[in-house]
């Protein structure tokens, strides 16, 4: 396409390649072009043009018209004042690339108007929204609903008086109250000249002026009188104007006042005439939602239980009305009411329903001292808190990340200037029996930092901490070195008992306990409720967190290094766990929250949660300039192998099978399809033995192995140890065997370990008494405190940032003195390799509250899906 664009002061032509598109395939991508999209300024000036289209559309500003060659066509009008203007400057803003197409043979160059342009492309979206499949057979005819024109010439005189007259001028009513505050309401016809549209004269005027004058107003009387037929059959009162041989002005009774106070205003604006009411007369009543708490307020037990009183005030201007104006009003017998010298408009409905006080929850209300909003009847409204609650959401907002707190008597630890900022942020959580999220780092002392502030705590109660049981050990050792006064007893084993506990006293126990015995534990007054790896609670309906909820508590804090892993729920599970009621119903914080920000990004959504959830969720990073000096480097390098010649033949067979019955499956049964497909191709990537459940041979069947023995090797000879982790037991099983016949002294960590098992294999690692550690994620990718070891391989993707990072953290973590290197082996040209490339994108995502999984893959379209599994180079 040729264009003319400025060449610094001048204007040259220049061909620019394009590509040509229906209108119908381009209004869905211009429409919901996102804010932040990368596109040249032209592209996003006909996005909002285009935006504007499908709007004035959607508000019924459609009219049906007749082009040039006789054909039926859709176009938009009429339009308000205000529709006007914006296209208007929207013409105005419009870039030269977007419209600067020279006219055919102009001379001097000249080029397409940008407001023609922009009200033609307008015209042609309102011409393709109504033309679908459908249209036709519901319509029962073709015209103006079939796709392709159709002729309508037979009606072109029905079709001239169809003109829309707001081109010429704009029709309003101007409504003036009565000067005495008793007497109707009156309407007075205004025209504004649209070629002038700083004339703006009365009709009973009009007639009066100049010739010069009213030749500013084009057909005035055609344009009036189409306006106000229009209008009467919109609102039926502007019939009593055509009665008139001038029609001028309009007396309203009560009932006509309220319509036009209401839709009707809106019914006429969709006809041509704008309702008008002088700024001056009606004064606004502004409704002030105010949340007070009773005194004295209490937060009781685990979490916001206090109730709060919801009511509104109500003020004109600066001035907050008296119940007896606030009487007036409800009372009124007239949609206007005169009040402190303005004209108040009085809706008794709206009075009767802001007028009721209503109760909610203390999880709402501290949500709305925070967040400076509330949810009332399903609209977002700006709210004040006054009474104790705003004193703790003063409190709240006081407390500053660099608070330290001094470390407690009993505490046989040195604590770094970071933990002790953790014990401080912990002790005002628990003082003010809120609980929280501490959602630090893996490796960075969460275990230190909750067994301080038990010490610190007055009066002391015994604490509670359920944990998985690949950490009970830990959390004992933890304690005995560092707190070694605390008593601690392990709540596991058949012999289990709570007989006698101590005050300081620390029990352990494991979820799997927690669900067999609540009763017992909810019998217990605790001091203090933890729950480590609180990622085991993310799912509100699981047994697990049921089970958690019956133990009260004043206090309940949750450890995890990971409070997203895949949804924003999981985030919701655990905070209304330590801080009950904070995020409202779960369908509620689906619906508002977790849906406007996992799938549209939305960022007032986003910083909406942020700045609720911030005081109760205390998250550190390693990478934080804080504590980066404290660890050492970790290098990260994804290490690509290629798959032998048997894998390769498998993965071919396996994606060329399961994509044929994939096409033919729909729904859940699909997407089963689905899961199952990437299953065998992950296996095949990591050996064939391990896919078609050989015992052997291992040997030279597989890439990935073949490069993970070398690695090891490599590793092993610099006298190092490493950690190798993957997802699969059998996967697990065969490196541990094939390591050991190399001779690598290799340990095998599982799920299916007894506790004390576990617990030895850890130790013996630390001693060096192993080379390789191979590790089952899911049973050992959290909690362990691997040090020795100064490389992490990743064998087989989890395909989440966060799990694998959770893993990595086994070395990475504080004690680590030395470089971690980590290692993810990757198969080339298969999933695996298209998807490595994906996961830094969705790293970032979890940073932002959003994290990871599979279950996005099982959503992708059978051509998609393809792509992604096939191997380099070829075709599913």
């Amino acid at each position: 396409m040729e264009l003319a664009l400025p060449a610094g002061t001048v204007v040259r032509r220049r061909r620019m390649p394009v590509r040509r598109l229906r209108l119908a395939e381009a209004i869905d991508p211009l429409v919901e072009l996102p804010a932040t999209a990368a596109v040249t300024p032209s592209v996003r000036a006909w996005s909002v043009a285009a935006q504007l289209a499908v709007e004035l559309a959607g508000r019924g500003r459609l009219m049906p018209s007749m082009t040039a060659a006789g054909l039926d066509a859709w176009r938009l009008a009429p339009l308000d004042p205000d529709d006007v203007e914006r296209r208007r400057r929207l013409s105005a803003a419009l870039p030269p690339a977007a419209h600067a197409v020279p006219l055919p043979g102009s001379r001097p160059l000249r080029v397409w108007s940008p407001q023609g342009l922009v009200d033609a492309f307008a015209d042609a979206v309102a011409d393709v929204l109504p033309r679908t499949a459908a249209a036709p057979p519901i319509a029962g005819h073709d015209a103006f609903a079939a796709s392709e024109g159709t002729p309508v010439d037979v009606a072109a005189g029905w079709f001239a008086t169809l003109r829309d007259a707001s081109d010429e001028a704009a029709i309003a009513l101007r409504l003036e109250p009565p000067s005495d505050g008793e007497g109707p309401f009156t309407a007075t016809v205004v025209i504004q000249s649209r070629a002038d549209p700083s004339l703006v004269l009365e009709a009973a005027e009009l007639w009066t002026m100049p010739q010069a004058v009213m030749a500013r107003f084009g057909d005035v009387d055609s344009t009036l009188l189409v306006a106000l037929r229009r209008g009467a059959r919109a609102w039926p009162p502007v019939g009593r104007l055509l009665q008139e041989a001038r029609p001028a002005r309009l007396q309203l009774d009560d009932e006509e006042v309220a319509d036009l106070l209401g839709p009707a205003a809106d019914d006429l604006a969709s006809a041509g005439i704008q309702v008008m009411w002088p700024a001056e007369m009606l004064a606004p009543v502004a409704w002030r939602p105010v949340i007070t708490t009773p005194t004295p307020a209490a937060v009781r037990g685990a979490g916001l239980t206090m109730d709060a009183i919801l009511e509104w005030k109500a003020t004109i201007g600066d001035e907050q009305l008296t119940a007896a104006e606030l009487a007036v009003l409800a009372e009124a017998k007239r949609p206007m009411v005169r009040l402190r010298g303005r004209w108040v408009r009085a809706d008794p409905a709206r009075l009767a329903r802001l007028g009721r006080r209503h109760r909610i929850g203390g999880g709402a209300a501290l949500a709305a001292a925070l967040g400076g909003e509330l949810q009332v009847d399903g609209e977002r409204v700006a709210v004040e808190v006054e009474g104790p609650l705003a004193g703790l959401a003063e409190r709240l907002h006081a407390f500053t990340p660099e608070r330290v707190a001094e470390a407690p008597p009993g505490l046989s630890a040195t604590l770094r200037p970071y933990q002790l900022r953790g014990l401080a942020w912990l002790a005002e959580m628990a003082d003010l029996r809120l609980g929280g999220v501490l959602a630090d780092d893996m490796g960075l002392g969460k275990t230190v930092q909750v067994l301080a502030l038990h010490l610190s705590r007055q009066p002391p109660g015994p604490m509670l901490v359920v944990c998985p049981a690949s950490l009970i050990g830990n959390w004992e050792r933890e304690a005995r070195r560092f707190a070694a006064e605390v008593p601690v007893r392990r709540f596991h084993g058949r012999e289990r008992s709570l007989d006698d506990l101590a005050d300081r006293e620390m029990v352990l126990a494991t979820y799997g306990v927690v669900r067999r015995d609540a009763a017992t534990l909810g019998a217990v007054e605790w001091g203090l409720v933890v729950a480590d790896e609180a990622q085991a609670i993310k799912n509100p309906l699981a047994r697990t967190a049921r089970a958690m909820r019956t133990i009260a508590a004043p206090v309940r804090f949750a450890l995890t290094g990971t409070p997203v892993e895949n949804r924003l729920t999981e985030l919701w599970a655990i905070l209304d766990w330590t801080t009950p009621g904070l995020l409202g119903p779960l369908e509620t914080f689906r619906r508002e929250v977790a849906v406007p920000v996992e799938r549209h990004r939305d960022p007032q959504a986003t910083e909406t949660l942020v700045r609720l959830v911030r005081p109760f969720l205390l998250r550190r990073r390693k990478s934080d300039p804080a504590i980066v000096p404290e660890l050492p480097p970790k290098t990260e390098t994804d290490r690509v192998v290629p798959l032998t010649s048997e894998q390769a033949t498998l993965y071919r067979a396996v994606v060329e099978e399961a994509l044929a019955e994939i096409r033919e499956a729909e729904g859940i049964n699909r997407r089963g399809l689905v899961l199952r497909l990437l299953t065998a191709l992950k296996q095949i990537c990591n050996h064939p033995a391990q896919y078609l459940d050989q015992p052997g041979p291992v040997a030279g069947r597989s890439g990935k192995l073949a490069a993970t023995v070398e690695l090891l090797e490599v590793i092993g000879a610099e006298g190092d140890a490493a950690l190798v982790f993957t997802q699969y037991v059998r996967m697990g099983r065969i490196l541990q065997r094939h390591l050991t016949e190399r001779g690598m002294r290799t340990l095998f960590f599982h799920g299916s370990l007894p506790l004390k098992a576990r617990q030895e294999m850890v130790d013996r690692f630390q001693r060096g008494e192993a080379d390789a550690f191979v590790i089952s994620l899911r049973a050992g990718g959290t909690g362990l405190n691997l040090t020795r070891a100064t490389h992490v391989i990743h064998y087989d993707r989890w395909w989440n940032p966060a799990v694998e990072d959770q893993a990595s953290d086994r070395a990475w973590r504080i004690g680590q003195d030395r470089p971690v290197q980590v290692h993810r082996m990757v198969c080339e040209g298969t999933v695996e390799d298209r998807i490595a490339a994906l996961l830094d994108t969705k790293r970032g995502l979890a940073e932002a509250v959003v994290g990871g999984g599979e279950g996005w893959i099982t959503e992708l379209g059978d051509d998609d899906l393809a792509a992604l599994v096939a191997l380099a180079g070829e075709t599913a």
